[in-house]
């Protein structure tokens, strides 16, 4: 795993690349524009990407973290492509995230998953204490 870099510059993220993943592995990204995944990404507060040195930098993960940088952060678009699993990629990139110096101190980071709780449990994520005072507009 030693060729893969990861960076927070978002200059070096392929978009499209990223865009096509998510909108063609992730359920919840089907109708996903790629206007509106530029618009996503350009006003993310941090924007991961794990790069293989080997393939030109070619993009073998992903993640953006939204956030007012002071008090609130949302982990969003996480992925991992299918050849670079099982390989600690995505714990690299929780550690980067979970300790990059500007999400530090926030009074909560809020994510949602399906089926990776596992990983996220690892970097002190749990699940909601107080749920039912969350609300929300869904425009699924």
């Amino acid at each position: 795993m030693d060729r893969i870099v990861l960076s927070t510059d978002r200059a070096l993220i392929d978009l499209d690349f990223a865009y096509r993943y998510l909108r063609d592995n992730m359920y919840w990204a089907k109708k996903l524009t790629f206007d509106v995944f530029q618009r996503a990404v350009a006003h993310s507060a941090i924007v991961v990407g794990a790069h293989d040195s080997s393939k030109d930098g070619q993009l073998a993960g992903f993640a953006r973290v939204i956030s007012d940088l002071a008090t609130f952060a949302y982990l969003s678009d996480v992925f991992v492509e299918a050849e670079y699993r099982g390989q600690g990629l995505s714990k690299r990139m929780m550690e980067l995230i979970v300790h990059h110096p500007e999400l530090q101190g926030l009074r909560r980071f809020a994510l949602v998953t399906e089926d990776a709780q596992g990983l996220y449990a690892n970097f002190g994520f749990e699940p909601l204490r107080d749920g039912a005072n969350w609300m929300q507009i869904y425009n699924g």
